[in-house]
């Protein structure tokens, strides 16, 4: 794949972003590489030729994201149905989607540019939200869709259904169905497993259950998760929020149904990083020392 034309998008909320984004685009051009801005940053930097998200997107080879995790879930849900790949550049604060540090940004490109390119495409949710006396409503998320209590004062109860055959009765503070993606967000806080990002499963993740039996729950991919609310009340108070974004109140008898959706992420790895450097990083799980060598099976004993 030959990178000919990038796109830079960023969070102007970021102090950083307009320094970040300046120096992005002297790099590129420098190196001959055609740079399109979207409309907010390019704004920011005196620019007249920033585009629209879509239209953006449509025109490059590859878009770098400066910001944080939220920034690259809000691109994600622009993105649905354009094919093009996205480089996290992480100036926000955990940053497991945007996993290149702002001091490799150079290097990370360069092999990028050189073809170094490792393209993950990360498992969508299509959610259908079913209210009482509403129209239906469709979101493609990237993460999780989390079912709460809002500020309902009661436990949430949910019928839950896998291919429309009857799971179980969760009650508690609410669930969580996320995607391997989004099993390092909210479901891993409320205790849900980590599954590698590039996986197709689903998780589902109850919030504080009321039956100690409950435990978190990984699906296949192609099976369609459907949850009633059993609340005996018809006031709203508990919620639903899809990727921590777009939120919906919800009473007794709606529904929402979760099944895998055919858009995905297109998210472009670190050439210098992998995966599980990032995840130990992120978690502070420990690093090698001097004592502890790392792995080389060229000098493992042999069976004899």
């Amino acid at each position: 794949m030959k990178i000919k034309k990038i796109g830079i998008i960023a969070n102007i909320q970021k102090r950083e972003s307009a320094r970040y984004t300046r120096s992005l685009c002297d790099w590129l051009r420098d190196k001959e590489i055609q740079v399109l801005l979207e409309k907010e940053i390019a704004h920011k930097l005196g620019a007249t030729d920033g585009l629209e998200i879509r239209q953006m997107a449509e025109s490059v080879d590859l878009i770098v994201v400066f910001g944080g995790d939220g920034t690259i879930l809000r691109l994600a849900h622009s993105l649905c149905g354009i094919e093009v790949p996205i480089v996290g550049v992480n100036i926000g604060r955990l940053g497991y989607l945007a996993g290149i540090n702002p001091g490799e940004m150079c290097d990370v490109l360069t092999a990028i540019l050189l073809g170094h390119l490792d393209i993950e495409k990360r498992m969508m949710l299509d959610v259908f939200i079913y209210i009482s006396g509403q129209e239906p409503k469709h979101h493609v998320v990237l993460n999780d869709i989390a079912i709460s209590r809002g500020h309902f004062r009661r436990m949430v109860g949910m019928d839950t259904f896998i291919d429309d055959k009857y799971l179980a009765t969760f009650e508690g503070d609410g669930i969580i169905v996320a995607t391997p993606t989004g099993s390092t967000a909210y479901s891993l806080s409320a205790g849900g497993p980590i599954i590698h990002p590039q996986m197709s499963c689903i998780v589902i993740t109850p919030l504080c259950p009321h039956t100690l039996t409950n435990r978190p729950l990984i699906s296949p991919a192609y099976v369609s998760v459907t949850m009633k609310m059993t609340t005996t009340t018809h006031a709203p108070g508990a919620m639903v929020a899809l990727d921590g974004m777009i939120s919906y109140d919800l009473s007794a008898g709606d529904i929402i149904s979760v099944k895998q959706s055919p858009f995905v992420t297109r998210m472009i790895s670190s050439p210098l990083r992998s995966y599980w450097e990032i995840l130990r990083t992120k978690l502070g799980w420990g690093r090698l020392t001097k004592e502890q060598p790392i792995l080389n099976h060229a000098n493992q004993p042999q069976d004899t």
